[in-house]
């Protein structure tokens, strides 16, 4: 009789408070509008955690979003600011959760040809780039763009720095 009761209801209840205090949502106001990112704790909760973090710090206030090819990305290279947690992420988080592909409007963690070393540059693909799944290690995806209108406002961004350069970001909130 037990080995048929079912206890999924129960571990949902006991998840849904558990986790209501972690982080869902960056919130990045910039000059042209407001990026909301649904945070992927399930793909990334290191790095959805470190990213969440360092926004929380301020990390991002008063940098911009640089660069526009396939992606745009952001973050302290360039800004002369300090990285505020005084450490970078110590691991690639690509392969050891649920994986997410870089699909257009998710958001994952810059990093150079070395997995494990990423830090507070993040990017958001403007396309699908799965071909970023697998290359150094793979590039951790841990948000995604959550509605129409943050997606409005990263195709403006996209094809503002290709003609100026930079699009400056007021802050990035968490929620």
């Amino acid at each position: 009789f037990f080995s048929r009761l079912s206890f999924a209801p129960l571990a949902w209840l006991a998840h849904l408070f558990s986790s209501s205090s972690a982080p869902m949502a960056l919130n990045i106001s910039t000059e042209l509008g407001v990026i909301r990112l649904r945070l992927r704790p399930d793909a990334a909760p290191e790095t959805a955690s470190y990213i969440s973090r360092a926004a929380a710090a301020g990390a991002y206030d008063g940098t911009s979003f640089y660069r526009s090819d396939f992606v745009i990305q952001c973050g302290l290279h360039g800004s002369g600011k300090p990285n505020p947690l005084g450490v970078d992420l110590k691991v690639n988080e690509t392969a050891l959760h649920q994986r997410v592909s870089n699909a257009r409007g998710t958001a994952a963690v810059a990093h150079w040809d070395v997995p494990d070393c990423g830090n507070t540059e993040f990017f958001i693909n403007l396309g699908a780039n799965s071909h970023l799944d697998a290359a150094y290690g793979g590039y951790c995806v841990f948000a995604c763009v959550e509605d129409d209108a943050s997606f409005a406002v990263v195709d403006q961004i996209a094809e503002a720095v290709k003609q100026r350069s930079k699009v400056a970001i007021q802050s990035i909130t968490v929620s």
